[in-house]
């Protein structure tokens, strides 16, 4: 598995109430891209209060520290820890200069920070932590004083940042936020009455009875102060790349992504690796969470029957965070538990979002058979990774993928499955992801340039 992106979301209400119950509901939403630490940072315009810790939404927050975050504009984080990386600037992060205060929540990855923070340390900046939104903040602070506003100084800051992002920054009286300007992260603006909102997936504001308004477009900024809303386009000339993994795996199914439902590009998907890759069994199975939706497709358009083949213990992490193949195996089976009732004596195909090192697929197929399958088709919703991304999704080097290590044929025998197929690349157009998407992990073809490293 690869794991989730971060999570961002912003609040302004113009009547003046307190916004931290709205965000610590959204982050709750959003807890599936990140479960390292979260935070919440609110601004009365007197003064700045924060929450901010290690862990869960819900072992960060409770109702006594919630209710010390007063305040009518409010940012909010959750992160995931990116493998290789100092994991140690928990989000958001609040900086106090000469124009005031700044507070920053980011998703993503800037792929010249090396060589921006560079600049900054040569000209006096110190850090406290490897994030990439300290980075940015220090830029948008240096911007500041060279500039009359706050958007201006992030719309200057943007135009010089390479990679993959959605940041939404509060300054004393305003809150804005702004999408790289491929559009590789998503972000959307809501409202309810008169509190705006924006998120990185619209299921945040469902949860809290807010109407998704618009998607933030690439390379757009939205400032939000009480003079009202203001669009501003900052994009020049760019083809829009939204992360295709968004609907493969990061997002909520109950999310729409551009206008585009996560449910519904599943089950399509779903559907089309039925016509690439058939198989003949019994029942169609998917691994929870991210491939049911992926089976259920399978499932309509074979004619196989769907069943619930695996019960998941929710109480247990991601298996991509534990950092050994022994280490991950031992997470699979806490995780997971094959239904034997729904598996025994039957031919089986198992249907999931990927196959990165080969692990846990084949600690999977080895579960099922376990109990009691007599075969196991493997078929993976996306095309094989034969490629890095540094856009933030944390795969591996290409040494480590198995796709780049073996052909088909041989990661079929090396997870032990009957049988293997994958999703074709021009399958995505079919279901209506295919230009405006980046595949880089799939084709090479990284639509800012970059060039990958062997």
């Amino acid at each position: 598995m690869i794991h989730e992106e971060c999570g961002v979301m912003g609040a302004y209400d113009f009547d003046g109430k307190d916004v931290a119950i709205d965000l610590y509901h959204g982050l709750y939403t959003l807890q599936h891209r990140g479960q390292e630490s979260c935070g919440i940072v609110t601004n009365n315009y007197v003064g700045l209060y924060t929450v901010k810790g290690k862990g869960l939404v819900n072992e960060v927050f409770n109702k006594d520290n919630l209710s010390t975050l007063k305040g009518k504009i409010g940012v909010g984080h959750v992160l995931y820890g990116y493998t290789g990386e100092q994991s140690d600037g928990v989000q958001p992060i609040v900086s106090r200069y000469c124009k005031g205060s700044m507070t920053i929540a980011l998703n993503g990855t800037i792929t010249n920070y090396n060589e921006l923070r560079s600049e900054l340390e040569h000209r006096g900046a110190i850090f406290q932590s490897a994030s990439h939104a300290e980075m940015v903040m220090n830029m948008v602070a240096v911007a500041r004083t060279q500039t009359h506003s706050a958007e201006e100084a992030l719309l200057s800051v943007v135009a010089r940042l390479k990679g993959a992002f959605s940041i939404i920054l509060m300054s004393p009286k305003k809150l804005m936020a702004v999408r790289d300007p491929y559009g590789f992260k998503p972000l959307s603006m809501g409202k309810r009455n008169n509190t705006y909102f924006f998120a990185s997936e619209t299921a945040a504001f469902d949860v809290i009875r807010a109407e998704t308004l618009c998607d933030v477009k690439p390379g757009e900024l939205i400032k939000i102060d009480d003079n009202g809303v203001t669009h501003f386009d900052a994009a020049v000339g760019k083809k829009p790349a939204q992360c295709i993994f968004e609907f493969v795996y990061f997002a909520r199914p109950d999310s729409f992504i551009d206008g585009k439902s996560v449910y519904c590009a599943r089950i399509d998907i779903g559907k089309e690796l039925y016509k690439a890759a058939p198989a003949e069994a019994d029942v169609v199975i998917g691994v929870p969470s991210s491939g049911l939706h992926f089976a259920l497709g399978y499932s309509y358009a074979s004619g196989i029957m769907y069943a619930d083949g695996l019960v998941k213990n929710s109480y247990v992490g991601r298996t991509f965070i534990k950092g050994t193949d022994e280490l991950r195996r031992e997470a699979v089976s806490i995780k997971l538990n094959a239904l034997r009732g729904a598996i025994e004596g039957k031919d089986v195909v198992l249907v999931d979002d990927s196959i990165v090192r080969g692990t846990t697929s084949a600690n999977l197929i080895k579960l099922i058979k376990d109990g009691g399958a007599k075969k196991v088709h493997m078929r993976i919703a996306s095309p094989p990774f034969v490629h890095s991304c540094p856009y933030g999704s944390d795969i591996p080097d290409r040494k480590h993928l198995a796709a780049v290590r073996m052909d088909v044929e041989g990661i079929r025998k090396s997870i032990g499955a009957d049988s293997l197929g994958y999703l074709p690349i021009e399958a995505f157009k079919n279901v209506g992801l295919g230009d405006r998407f980046c595949d880089a992990c799939f084709t090479g073809n990284y639509p800012d340039g970059f060039s990958e490293k062997d």
